[in-house]
């Protein structure tokens, strides 16, 4: 596997701290990064060849500042300037990743629309793990969450969890959420028989996907959670307070079900951390 970690280079706030976030993993890991910017927009107008050339001066202009930063934490670094679709260039890119950086400029509930879908069809597509970086500040936050269905990519999100909070020395909040069959007659009323097994299949489902970890990181704390509600919505409550949160693609699991344009897509809209995904 690719020992570089890639990153999509604007000159958006939420670029940098993407950078940053970047640079910290791999000067632990022992990792290359490779800046990316891509100009994008070009419709082949008259006199537009001008107008791309000068963008593409600034963005190499711009990489070879961020380049600079990288440099001086002793890691080393890349640059690449495309020209075309952003999305379909780091797309590319990631084939040859072992992970793919992207910043967010959403701010957190209450700071306007949610953010768009270029970032969602990078995820959803990407060859690699993807990590989406927020604009918020994560100051005084501690843990790594991950979401956990019993799917084979839940599987993955929770090796690759365990992986990031072993290293960052964090504790380990795993979190599986279940949600009860939707039937409108019943208009919200469950037997306490059919409820109680659904939350003893959620432990026990958690149970079992967490077997491994607590073999291979024998020091780790690992904390659980059995949640009965709507999946994304807890997650992103919990992964508020988090340093990292981590979800699969998409699952197929009979428990919270992580599939892709639902649950992952409704987690990365409303960006609570900087989040991981998966597959």
């Amino acid at each position: 596997m690719s020992s570089t970690i890639i990153v999509g280079v604007t000159a958006a706030p939420a670029a940098r701290r993407a950078v940053d976030w970047a640079v910290a993993r791999a000067a632990e890991r022992g990792q290359t990064v490779e800046l990316v910017g891509v100009v994008g927009g070009a419709i082949g107008a008259v006199g537009e060849e001008s107008v791309l050339n000068d963008a593409v001066d600034q963005t190499r202009s711009l990489l070879s500042e961020e380049a600079a930063r990288v440099a001086e934490r002793g890691v080393q670094v890349t640059t690449r300037v495309g020209r075309g679709n952003p999305v379909a260039w780091l797309i590319e890119a990631s084939a040859d990743a072992d992970l793919l950086v992207i910043g967010s400029d959403y701010k957190g509930p209450g700071s306007g629309p949610a953010r768009g879908a270029h970032g969602l069809r990078i995820a959803a597509a990407a060859k690699c793990p993807v990590v989406v970086v927020p604009d918020l500040d994560f100051e005084g936050r501690s843990g790594v969450l991950v979401g956990v269905d019993g799917s084979e990519i839940s599987e993955a999100a929770v090796r690759f969890a365990a992986a990031e909070a072993d290293r960052l020395r964090e504790p380990l909040l795993a979190v599986t959420v279940w949600t009860p069959l939707e039937a409108p007659r019943n208009l919200g009323w469950y037997p306490e028989e059919y409820l109680e097994n659904m939350r003893l299949l959620a432990e026990e489902s958690l149970a079992l996907s967490l077997a491994g970890t607590r073999q291979d990181y024998p020091d780790l704390e690992i904390v659980t959670r059995v949640e009965r509600g709507y999946p994304s919505l807890i997650i992103n409550e919990l992964a508020a307070s988090a340093r990292l949160a981590v979800i699969g693609t998409h699952g197929r699991g009979a428990l919270a079900r992580f599939l892709l344009g639902s649950i992952s897509q409704e987690v990365l809209a409303r960006l609570a951390t900087v989040t991981a995904v998966v597959r």
